[in-house]
Formats: C-alpha cells, sequence, structure tokens
C-alpha cells in the first residue's frame, strides 16, 4: 500500500489578554482600571497549557507585556511547556491608534520584557485587533528595526473594526528580512471569509469551521493561522454592564462551547509553532529549553 500522505501542520496561537482587556470593552473599561479588575488570564492559560499537553501539541502565545510584567511565572510555564512565546505589544493598544513614536516604544518595551522573562529571542508580533492596515504601513519597518522576524497583524477580510481584504492571504515578505503571516481566510464567492478563530468560530457550527480549514489545506496546499483568546473558554468571567447588544454578542456567544471546540479542533488537525512552521525553526524549543 502507498504510504499515508503527511499532514499539513496548522499554526496554533493564542492571544495572551484578559478579558477586560478587549478592545470592544475600551469605552466602557478605562485603562486606568485594569489593576482593580479580576484577573482570570493565569487560570486560563493554566488550562491551554494543560489542553495542550494532552494533545502533544505546541502552540505561539502572543502574549501582552502587561499581562508578563504582572505573572512572570506564566511566560515561564508556557516557554517550558516548548511553546513559542510572542508579543502582542505591552499594552493591548491598537496600532492605528499610536504614532510612529509610541508604537515603536510600545513593541520595543513588549519584546525586551519578554525576553528578559523567558531568556530567549521573541521573534514573533501580533497587533492587537489586527490593526496594521493601509494606514499604517510605516509599522512594519518599525517591527523591523525593532527586531522582529514575523508579523501576523494582518486580517485579509472586510470588518467594521480591522481588515486589509486586498492584502495577501498566505504568508508575505512584507520587508526584507520581515514576514507577514496573516491570519487565514478562505477564498470563495469573489471574497475572503474569515476561518482563523476568534468569535467566527464560536459563532460558526464548529463542522463549518473544521471544513474551512481543510479547506485551505486540501485545496490551497497551505498551512492555516488559528487564533483565540484565553477568555474565550472561560464562561464563567465577569459580565460587563452597560455594553452595547452587537458588543456582548460578540463577547459572549458560545463562550461556554470553546473549550470543547478547541480540544477537537486539536485532534482533528496537526498543529505546531509560528516559528516552525513560517521560518523553518524546529529544534528552536529544544534549544531553549536545554539553555
Amino acid at each position: 500500500m502507498p504510504a499515508q500522505k503527511p499532514l499539513l501542520r496548522n499554526a496554533m496561537t493564542i492571544d495572551v489578554e484578559d478579558y477586560f482587556q478587549v478592545s470592544a470593552f475600551a469605552p466602557y473599561i478605562a485603562r486606568s482600571d485594569w489593576d482593580a479588575r479580576e484577573c482570570r488570564v493565569e487560570r486560563n492559560i493554566e488550562r491551554i497549557l494543560a489542553l495542550l499537553a494532552e494533545r502533544n501539541t505546541q502552540a505561539t502565545f502572543f502574549t501582552l507585556g502587561w499581562v508578563a510584567e504582572r505573572y512572570p511565572q506564566l511566560v515561564r510555564a508556557i516557554v517550558d511547556g516548548g511553546h513559542e512565546l510572542a508579543s502582542h505589544g505591552y499594552g493591548h493598544e491598537r496600532a492605528s491608534d499610536l504614532s510612529p513614536q509610541q508604537f515603536a516604544q510600545d513593541v520595543g518595551r513588549a519584546k525586551k520584557l519578554l525576553e528578559d522573562i523567558a531568556g530567549q529571542p521573541v521573534l514573533g508580533y501580533r497587533a492587537p485587533s489586527f490593526s496594521i492596515g493601509e494606514g499604517n504601513l510605516w509599522a512594519f519597518d518599525t517591527l523591523l528595526e525593532a527586531g522582529y522576524r514575523y508579523s501576523s497583524s494582518v486580517y485579509p477580510i472586510a470588518h467594521d473594526h480591522y481588515g486589509m481584504p486586498d492584502s495577501p492571504r498566505f504568508a508575505y515578505p512584507v520587508r526584507e528580512g520581515l514576514l507577514e503571516v496573516p491570519v487565514t481566510t478562505l477564498r470563495m464567492f469573489n471574497r475572503n471569509l474569515p476561518s482563523s478563530g476568534g468569535g467566527y468560530f464560536r459563532l460558526l457550527p464548529y463542522a463549518l469551521s473544521r471544513w474551512l480549514i481543510r479547506q485551505v489545506n486540501e485545496r490551497d496546499q497551505q498551512a492555516a493561522v488559528f487564533y483565540f483568546h484565553p477568555w474565550e473558554i472561560d464562561g464563567g468571567q465577569p459580565r460587563i454592564p452597560g455594553i452595547d447588544a452587537k458588543t456582548r454578542f460578540r463577547h459572549y456567544v458560545n463562550i461556554a462551547r470553546t473549550h470543547d471546540r478547541i480540544a477537537q479542533l486539536l485532534q482533528d488537525f496537526a498543529w505546531g509553532r509560528m516559528d516552525e512552521i513560517f521560518l523553518g525553526r524546529p529544534a528552536a524549543h529544544a534549544e531553549a529549553r536545554c539553555a
């Protein structure tokens, strides 16, 4: 019998932020109130790490500097589990809301903080709310200057909060020495359909999400980039009062089902770290643990 075709590995990514740091909550929760809020990110990351260990899967954790500064043991647990530590900026401020100088300070501060805690290089960056677009393409130059090797900051869809629908769907060199790895879409009906996690993964039937990823693997012969947040597996998180109906629906829809859906996703596909899949660093985590 012919040998079985090897499975294409997809990238599993987690944006490490707490429920009160979501961009859609910014009009309702002052940044100055963050330290007074009940933090739940640590326990949720512990659940995610346990789930990944059960499935013998490594992932990439795009981590806020704000979180790492308060929970350095969480950062060490991520690295000790063989996962890639990457940057989500320091304070979850959209790149599109920052001046070039402010953006440089944010991404530089986060990179140094994460590297100091983990004792290893941080190569990847994801902008909060995929906030690199046509109006701030200068951000790629800043990331290159700061020492990042890749970005995953563009979502090639049309959305009311973000998106650059005409940008490439798959990894491409956005600057010499810097790769942009967009989150995954499927091209259908002359438009890009979101196929990579977040609220769409919670809203759509699981079978449809699985089909979308499978189409990217089989039809496009490309690795998918999937993402979710720790708060998306936390049905017990405090409810934010006074938020508008659209924000409430987007944030809380099917949140109690996400953990089991992620578990099923880990079983249905092969997964790995961003740096291994897109930068060709197969032994990076092993070297870090030895060091």
